[in-house]
C-alpha cells in the first residue's frame, strides 16, 4: 500500500500542490472570520442538574454575573469637586449604549411615601450635584441613614465606596462588551487623572474581557514563540534554511487549516483552543523531522534522490499515521467529556494533528523532489560526534545495566505513587491568574470590603402563585431567617432579596427613619403593600427578584473566589440548613408535608465554573484511562501481541506517573488546565514507542535476532528521538510564558513528560525487548500486523543492498 501511496504522490506532485494550495487558500478565507468566545465557560454537560437548575434560574430572572464594580476609598470623596466628579462619571456612564444602570453613592434611589396618592415613589437621592459642602454633608447624613446600600455600595467599617455598573444582557455576551469595557476605564481613568488614588475594577464582565483579551495576545505571541523556537532548533540540527523554511511551511498550511474547521465547524476560539495553532507547529515539526531524517539516511546510502524520498514515504509512512493516530487520540478523548469547550478542543485539535500529518506526507517529498539533492554538509548531522557518543552510551547502559535501570525505575514509581496520593482536585476563578496580576489584585480588593464580587443565587420556589406574599408572607420570614444563616459565612457579602425592598419600604412608611429598616409584623406588612399595589408603574429595581406569578424570588449574594473544594463544603453545609429554614415547622416542631414544601436551589455563575471543575477533573481523568486502552489497541496492531501490550504502553506511561508524583509533593492542583497534560502527554509518547517499534520489527524481520534489531533500531531512530524530543521540551515550554498560571504549568509539565518519556522510549524500551530475548517466541516476534502486510518486499529489497554494500 505505501508503495503505491509513494509512487502516487511523486507521480502526481503539480496535481497534489495544486489542490492542496486552492484547499488552503479556502481555508484561509474561513480563517479570517474566526472570532473570540465573549460568553461564560459552560463546564457542565446540558444533563447535569446543576447546569439545569441555572438555566431555569435564567429563565425565571434573567442573566447573573452582569456588574462591573468600580472601587475605591472615600478619602475626599465627600469633598463637593471630587463628589461632583463622581457624580458625572456615573451619570456618564449611564449614557453609554449598552449599560443598563448605574448605582453609586452620587447616584442612589429611594423610596419616599406619597401620602395623597398612596403609594411609594422610587427616586433619585441626589437630582442635581450639591451647590455647597453643607448641601453636601446633607446627602451624606441621607445616605448614612439608608442601611440598604451599607456593604453594597459603600463600607463603613472600611471606608470603601463601589460603582455598581449593570450591562444590558445583549451587550454581554458579544464583542461590544470590549468597546464598552474600554469606554468605562477611559472614564474612569480621567477621573482619577484629576484625583489620584487606587481604582479597582472586578466583576465577571471585566474578568472576562480582561481574559479574552489575553487570549487573543497569548495565541499570537506563542505562534510566534512557537515558530522562532522550532526554527533555531531545526537549523541547529539540519545546518540548512531549506528544511527550516518548508517544516514551517507544512506547520503554518496546518495552522491555517485548523482555523478554517474552528469556523467550519460554527466555533470560536476559547482559552483551550487559542492553544492548538502553537500546538500544531510544536507537534507537527516533528514530523518533518522524522522525514527528512529518513530522506538523508537514505540518500546517504545510495545518493539517489527519487529512490530516498520513496523509501521515505513508505519506511515513515505507517510508523508516522500510527504516531499521529495516537496523538490525536490524546486530544480526541476530550470529546468524551461531555463538556462543549472540550469537544470543541478535542475535535478540532485531532481533526488538525491527522491533517498537518496528511500535508507533511505529500509536501516534504514534493518540495524536496524540485530541490537540490542534499550536500555532504547536509548530510553532516547524521554523523555528529556528540550524537554518536550519546547513542552509544544509551546502547551500552542498554545491553549492560539493565538491572540498574529497573532498580532506578522502581525507585521513582515508590517515590511518584506516593507524591500521588497528595494530589488535591482545586479550581479558582482566577487562579490560573498571578497573585500580582491587576485583575487578581482588585478581585481580592472587594473581597476585603466587601466579600466578593462573584454571583451566588438561592432560588426560592414557593410551590403556589402569589406564593411570596401568601400566608401573611411567611415566606419572607423564612428568607429573613436565612439572612442570618447566611450572615455567618465571611466568604458571602451581604444577601439582597425582596425582603430588603419590604424593610425599604416600612423605614419609607416610617418617614426614612433608620431604625424601621427590618421586616415588618404581619399587620404593618398589609399596609405597606397597599402602598406598594402601584409598583409596576415605578422604577423598582426590586422587579428583578421575583417572576411574574410571585411563585418565585431568588437570594442573590456576592461570594469570594473560595475555590472549588470549600464551595463544595460550603453548598453541603448550607443545603440542610437552608432546608430546615424553609421545610422545618418549628412550632409544630414538625417538618412540613411534601405539598407544602419549599424548593429551595443553591445556584449560580460562579457556582457553576466551580462545580464544573469538579465535573471536569472526574471526567478528564476518565478521558486518560480511555486514550490509554485505544492507544494500547493501536499498538497492539504493531505486533498483534498481546504480551507486546505492556512493552508498548509502560515506557508511555511511567513518565505520567512520575509527573503525577511531582504534581503532588510541588502541590500542582488538578483542575481542567493541568489534568489535559495526561492524555496529551501520553498520545506525543506514545509517537516515540511506535516510531521505535516499527522500526524494531523492520529489523527483526530482516536479521531474525533481538540484540541486533534493538541495536540498529537505536542507532538510525536514536536521532530523529532526540531531535523530536529538544523540539518538543522547548516548544511546549514555550507555554511557560503564559500569564495563566495553567497554561503555565499545562507547558512545563507536558515538557517534563515528553523528556522523561523518550528517555523511556530509548532506554527502558529497548530493555524490555532485551530482557524478552529468551522469553519471546519466533512466531510472535514475526507474526505480520495488519498495517505491515505489503512491507516485506521492499524489506526483502534492503536486506539484498545490505549484503551488497
Amino acid at each position: 500500500m505505501w508503495i503505491k501511496i509513494a509512487r502516487f504522490i511523486l507521480r502526481n506532485r503539480l496535481a497534489i500542490l495544486f489542490v492542496l494550495a486552492a484547499i488552503t487558500i479556502f481555508m484561509s478565507w474561513q480563517a479570517l472570520k474566526a472570532e473570540l468566545t465573549y460568553e461564560f465557560a459552560n463546564l457542565l454537560p446540558a444533563t447535569d442538574s446543576t447546569n439545569i437548575d441555572y438555566k431555569y434560574f435564567k429563565k425565571q430572572f434573567g442573566q447573573d454575573g452582569n456588574v462591573l464594580f468600580v472601587g475605591m476609598q472615600e478619602d475626599g470623596l465627600y469633598e463637593t469637586k471630587k463628589f461632583d466628579a463622581w457624580y458625572d462619571l456615573s451619570n456618564d456612564i449611564k449614557n453609554i449604549d449598552g449599560i443598563q444602570e448605574v448605582v453609586s453613592v452620587a447616584r442612589l434611589y429611594h423610596l419616599v411615601k406619597n401620602d395623597s396618592l398612596k403609594k411609594f415613589q422610587f427616586l433619585p437621592l441626589i437630582s442635581e450635584k450639591p451647590k455647597t459642602q453643607a448641601n453636601l454633608d446633607c446627602i451624606r447624613k441621607r445616605i448614612a441613614d439608608l442601611p440598604f446600600y451599607n456593604r453594597l455600595l459603600h463600607n463603613t467599617e472600611t471606608g470603601a465606596t463601589v460603582m455598581a455598573i449593570t450591562f444590558d444582557k445583549k451587550k454581554l455576551n458579544n464583542k461590544s462588551r470590549l468597546q464598552i469595557v474600554d469606554e468605562i476605564k477611559e472614564k474612569v481613568e480621567k477621573f482619577n487623572d484629576q484625583f489620584p488614588g487606587e481604582i479597582h475594577f472586578s466583576g465577571l464582565p471585566y474578568i472576562r474581557t480582561v481574559i479574552a483579551r489575553m487570549i487573543a495576545h497569548e495565541m499570537v505571541m506563542f505562534l510566534a514563540l512557537a515558530v522562532i523556537v522550532t526554527s533555531i532548533i531545526l537549523l541547529v540540527f539540519f545546518r540548512s534554511f531549506l528544511p527550516v523554511i518548508f517544516s514551517l511551511l507544512v506547520v503554518i498550511v496546518g495552522v491555517i487549516w485548523s482555523f478554517g474547521f474552528i469556523v467550519l465547524l460554527d466555533y470560536r476560539i476559547t482559552v483551550l483552543s487559542g492553544l492548538i495553532p502553537p500546538l500544531l507547529i510544536v507537534i507537527g515539526v516533528p514530523n518533518c523531522i522524522l522525514l527528512l531524517n529518513k530522506y538523508h539516511t537514505e540518500f546517504a546510502k545510495h545518493h539517489n534522490q527519487a529512490r530516498s524520498l520513496t523509501r521515505m514515504i513508505e519506511k515513515i509512512g505507517i510508523s508516522l499515521l500510527l504516531a499521529n493516530v495516537t496523538t490525536a487520540i490524546g486530544f480526541g478523548v476530550f470529546c468524551f467529556t461531555h463538556s462543549q469547550i472540550f469537544f470543541e478542543f478535542g475535535l478540532v485539535a485531532s481533526l488538525s494533528v491527522l491533517v498537518t500529518y496528511a500535508i507533511s506526507m505529500m509536501l516534504i517529498p514534493i518540495v524536496f523532489s524540485y530541490l537540490p539533492e542534499p550536500s555532504s554538509k547536509h548530510l553532516k548531522h547524521l554523523e555528529g560526534k556528540g550524537m554518536k557518543k550519546v547513542l552509544k552510551k544509551i546502547m551500552n547502559i542498554v545491553h549492560h545495566k539493565r538491572s540498574w535501570i529497573y532498580s532506578t525505575v522502581v525507585v521513582l514509581l515508590i517515590v511518584a505513587i506516593a507524591g500521588m496520593f497528595k494530589i488535591k482536585a482545586l479550581g479558582f476563578v482566577v487562579d490560573d491568574l498571578p497573585e500580582k496580576d491587576p485583575v487578581y489584585v482588585d478581585l481580592k480588593y472587594f473581597e476585603e470590603n466587601f466579600n466578593g464580587v462573584l454571583p451566588f443565587e438561592i432560588s426560592v420556589d414557593t410551590k403556589k402563585e402569589n406564593g411570596v406574599f401568601a400566608d401573611n408572607g411567611e415566606a419572607l420570614y423564612k428568607i429573613n431567617n436565612l439572612y442570618k444563616i447566611l450572615g455567618q459565612y465571611n466568604e458571602l457579602s451581604r444577601p439582597v432579596s425582596v425582603v430588603d425592598a419590604i424593610k425599604f419600604s416600612n423605614q419609607a412608611y416610617h418617614d426614612g427613619d433608620p431604625k424601621y429598616y427590618r421586616l415588618p409584623g404581619a399587620l404593618d406588612l398589609a399596609q405597606i403593600g397597599q402602598y406598594a399595589t402601584d409598583a409596576k408603574e415605578q422604577k423598582n429595581s426590586f422587579n428583578a427578584f421575583l417572576d411574574s406569578t410571585k411563585r418565585f424570588t431568588r437570594v442573590s449574594v456576592q461570594m469570594a473566589d473560595i475555590g472549588s473544594l470549600r464551595v463544595k463544603e460550603l453548598v453541603a453545609e448550607l443545603k440542610p440548613r437552608i432546608d430546615s429554614v424553609f421545610n422545618y415547622d418549628r412550632e409544630s416542631a414538625q417538618w412540613l408535608a411534601e405539598a407544602d414544601k419549599y424548593s429551595v436551589t443553591v445556584t449560580g455563575n460562579s457556582v457553576m465554573f466551580l462545580k464544573g471543575n469538579d465535573f471536569l477533573v472526574k471526567n478528564l481523568l476518565e478521558s486518560v484511562l480511555l486514550a490509554v486502552i485505544i492507544i494500547s489497541i493501536v499498538l497492539y496492531t504493531l505486533f498483534m501481541s498481546p504480551r507486546m501490550i505492556a512493552i508498548s504502553v509502560l515506557p508511555s506511561l511511567i513518565p505520567l506517573i512520575i509527573t503525577a508524583g511531582l504534581m503532588g509533593y510541588f502541590k500542582i492542583y488538578l483542575k481542567p488546565s493541568t489534568i489535559l497534560v495526561f492524555s496529551i502527554a501520553f498520545g506525543i509518547a506514545s509517537d516515540g514507542t511506535l516510531y521505535f517499534l516499527s522500526k524494531y520489527r523492520q529489523e527483526y524481520r530482516l536479521h531474525q535476532n533481538i540484540q541486533q534489531a534493538v541495536l540498529l533500531t537505536i542507532r538510525e531512530t536514536g536521532v530523529s528521538m532526540i531531535y523530536t524530543a529538544i523540539i518538543l521540551a522547548y516548544g511546549f515550554g514555550i507555554f511557560a510564558a503564559s500569564s495563566f498560571g495553567g497554561t503555565a504549568s499545562l507547558g512545563i509539565l507536558i515538557s517534563f513528560t515528553l523528556v522523561v518519556a523518550y528517555c523511556s522510549n530509548l532506554i527502558l524500551l529497548p530493555a524490555f525487548l532485551l530482557t524478552l530475548d529468551r522469553r519471546m517466541s519466533n512466531k510472535e516476534l514475526m507474526q505480520q500486523s495488519i498495517m505491515e502486510v505489503d512491507e516485506d518486499e521492499t524489506d526483502i529489497v534492503d536486506a539484498a543492498e545490505e549484503k551488497k554494500n
